[in-house]
């Protein structure tokens, strides 16, 4: 055979080979686009045709209930978590982190007895004293407005033997969106020239006595008094921000804007009214605190983390249905999901149900101290948190290289889903606000899948109206598919994230460039003075 003849021949072998690499590297990828395709396909069908959050949904929040930090409750929900996964063939644990004071609610009855009688809308604050299985019965008096730190402490002992209000008495208990679709413009904005300098008038009232708030109930309690009663108005109809008590012996007592303003302007115009307050709670002394951790294990790269991350706490004037019920059931949902259609995935899978979210993050940052080995190796977290609406936020946290990597898993959810999401890169890093922050502050790539509001800020975030009624079940739905698609495509994807951080724009107060995020202890002890 002549040379032109075998070079003739071995390119001729060449190509074939060539061709034939080619045709594998076409088919492979057609198989892996039709099976990413399958299973995105089986996702949806699974979370459209078997969805399990209203069940979820009912045994979380009507059956356990709140779930404040220290509580039975949280403990309970933890041990609910970890046996709802045992029954989907998911392993689960609870974690100890930490401890907290425990506390447990009671009863809260309140009435007024003079000049008339009627049953009041109230509660006791989270951790308020209770009155032992008594009612205390007592006048109402408003701390008048003195002019110094000197003629309040003049004034303090005529607390005693008296329940003391210290909150703002509205002038309207209509919402603004109210006041706009039926006042003219003329008495809309004279209520809210009134308000600002009502408002302004309190705050200089509080400030003259020389005591922030927390101070200023622990002076009440010192001289006498019977209890605290505050309205922590919401803005809207019928709701209160209901948060913790700062008095360590005597009831605090958040009392509705219509009730409140009732007895404000009884006691303003000299009737002297009279309250009857029983509240039951038992102190618990100091229990262990939890975050529930379960895992699906990865086959092929089982030291590195997909982490969908929900808080598991919430405050207990509701049931914490919107904040964060929903974002709890978004996450179990997905792994629920991902273990019948995708159980062997590439990558661990893990769900963080976080303790102690509404304290300070605490649950979150104390797993990123004490699991470095998994936050080094985190591919992605993506948590939800802000209410029961569908996903409509994505931003890339500071993280320079994220549209890739979020790009390409949301290329791969379904149209009606991804294109009500706008997208923000590469963003910039939040400090605090959710536990996405946490894995942030420690250069994990955590992103937050921000929700529409629905009224949140309102009507739900920590008010006594947060209830398992004001859930979406639709756009939770939503979410879980959403999740559930990014989760697998995150442990699919044959390349790691990048870690690498952006340049950060310079703050305007400081002229510096910006500062990443740093970690922040957690309060391993906390409830205690």
């Amino acid at each position: 055979m002549n040379t032109k003849l075998t070079n003739m021949c071995f390119s001729s072998l060449k190509l074939r080979t060539s061709a034939f690499f080619m045709a594998m590297l076409i088919t492979g990828n057609i198989s892996y686009a039709q099976t990413k395709k399958q299973t995105v396909d089986n996702i949806v069908k699974e979370a459209t045709e078997n969805s399990q959050l209203e069940n979820l949904a009912h045994e979380l929040l009507d059956v356990v209930g709140p779930r404040l930090v220290g509580s039975p409750q949280m403990k309970q929900a933890a041990d609910w978590a970890v046996a709802k996964y045992a029954s989907w063939g998911i392993t689960a644990k609870n974690e100890k982190w930490g401890e907290w004071r425990g506390w447990e609610r009671g009863i809260s009855h309140i009435d007024m007895v003079y000049p008339r009688v009627k049953s009041l809308e109230g509660m006791q604050l989270a951790w308020s004293p209770s009155t032992k299985g008594k009612s205390v019965v007592g006048e109402l008096v408003i701390y008048p407005d003195l002019p110094d730190s000197v003629s309040f402490k003049s004034w303090l002992p005529s607390v005693r033997g008296k329940f003391v209000m210290f909150s703002m008495n509205q002038p309207t208990g209509r919402p603004d969106y109210n006041w706009q679709e039926f006042a003219t413009p003329e008495s809309f904005e004279k209520m809210k020239s009134n308000r600002t300098k009502q408002t302004d008038a309190w705050r200089s009232r509080i400030s003259k006595t020389g005591l922030n708030l927390k101070a200023l109930a622990l002076a009440f309690e010192s001289a006498g008094a019977l209890g605290v009663i505050t309205s922590n108005w919401s803005s809207g109809f019928g709701v209160n921000k209901i948060f913790g008590a700062n008095t360590t012996k005597i009831p605090s007592i958040d009392i509705s804007l219509e009730d409140y303003g009732l007895l404000y302007r009884l006691t303003e115009s000299g009737k002297k009214p009279k309250i009857s307050v029983n509240v039951g709670s038992k102190e618990l002394g100091m229990v262990p605190t939890f975050n529930t951790i379960a895992e699906i294990k990865g086959s092929q790269k089982p030291n590195e983390y997909v982490i969908l991350s929900a808080y598991f706490d919430s405050w207990d004037g509701g049931t914490g249905a919107t904040d964060n019920g929903t974002g709890t059931i978004t996450m179990m949902e997905a792994i629920r999901i991902l273990k019948k259609i995708y159980p062997n995935p590439k990558r661990t899978i893990l769900v963080g149900h976080w303790g102690s979210e509404e304290q300070g993050l605490n649950g979150s940052r104390a797993f990123v101290e004490d699991h470095p080995e998994i936050v080094k190796n985190i591919q992605v977290v993506f948590n939800q948190d802000n209410g029961t609406g569908r996903v409509v936020n994505l931003g890339g946290q500071g993280f320079l290289n994220s549209y890739a990597y979020l790009g390409r898993w949301l290329s791969a959810v379904p149209e009606e889903i991804r294109k009500q999401i706008a997208t923000t890169f590469p963003g910039t890093p939040g400090g605090g606000g959710s536990d996405y922050a946490s894995f942030v502050a420690a250069g994990a790539p955590a992103f937050s899948l921000s929700s529409n509001s629905w009224s949140y800020g309102t009507y739900t975030w920590h008010t006594n109206r947060d209830t398992y009624d004001k859930i979406i079940f639709d756009d939770v739905r939503s979410n879980a598919i959403l999740t559930a698609i990014l989760a697998y495509m995150a442990s699919e994807d044959p390349e790691t994230t990048s870690k690498e951080k952006s340049v950060l724009p310079v703050n305007a107060r400081t002229g510096e460039p910006g500062n990443w995020p740093q970690p922040v202890k957690a309060t391993r002890k906390g409830g205690v003075n």
